[in-house]
């Protein structure tokens, strides 16, 4: 049965930021090149509009797979923006979504609308369509701010690690340099990391020891939030 709307509705869209970290610690975020006007040639967070019979995560998953190749990854939602002139088409509302990955477990390869997928540091972001540079300014932010009350890493980082990387990791997110000492300290004071008894195998250094996560405390430490500030 059809139904007339006394107000006119606004188009719906999903835009998905996803974070990586590549071989060298360095922060990356996925951006797509847009293959169809409004700003043709421009690079963009991957996203796409909301479909009648879709749930919003459903559409951001599509959107990210269809766009990037990238699958499989949790979501969380980020904001949502609906400034009026956000979108030179329609009016227009997006739910912004967000994710870390590790970049080595997905094969980019672009699709539909995107002529191009590609992985960016997030201290040399092109010039974004839309207002998707906002959206990148929250996301990191909202990241920055969440590493502080939130273990990060799992996602991250590879399965085995070493204590360097996985402060490295922490100085990368927060773009500041950190005690090594305070934080080691700190880390190991969780009872949050496994010694795999293995060490760092062709590296020109002394060879480090190799860390993994204890999933189990993990996710216990997730869920109750933990205060991480060094």
């Amino acid at each position: 049965m059809s139904h007339t709307y006394d107000y006119p509705r606004p188009a719906l869209t999903v835009d998905c930021i996803v974070f990586g970290l590549d071989a060298q610690q360095e922060l990356k975020v996925m951006l797509i090149q847009r293959n169809i006007p409004p700003f043709q040639g421009q690079w963009a967070i991957p996203g796409g509009f909301v479909r009648i019979d879709e749930t919003l995560e459903q559409a951001a998953l599509r959107e990210l797979q269809e766009e990037t190749g990238i699958h499989d990854v949790y979501l969380e939602q980020l904001y949502t923006f609906g400034d009026l002139g956000r979108d030179p088409r329609d009016r227009t509302v997006t739910v912004a979504y967000y994710a870390l990955i590790n970049l080595v477990d997905q094969k980019i390869q672009a699709s539909t609308d995107a002529r191009e997928a590609d992985w960016f540091a997030v201290s040399k972001i092109p010039p974004l369509a839309f207002d998707h540079n906002q959206i990148l300014q929250t996301a990191i932010a909202r990241l920055r701010n969440k590493i502080r009350y939130e273990p990060i890493g799992f996602e991250l980082l590879p399965k085995k690690f070493t204590l360097s990387q996985l402060q490295k990791l922490y100085e990368t997110v927060l773009d500041r340099s950190l005690d090594k000492r305070n934080f080691r300290k700190k880390i190991l004071g969780m009872d949050l990391l496994i010694d795999t008894g293995k060490v760092e195998h062709n590296v020109a250094h002394r060879a480090a020891k190799l860390y993994e996560f204890d999933e189990t405390k993990y996710l216990q430490l997730k869920q109750n939030g933990f205060n991480f500030e060094i």
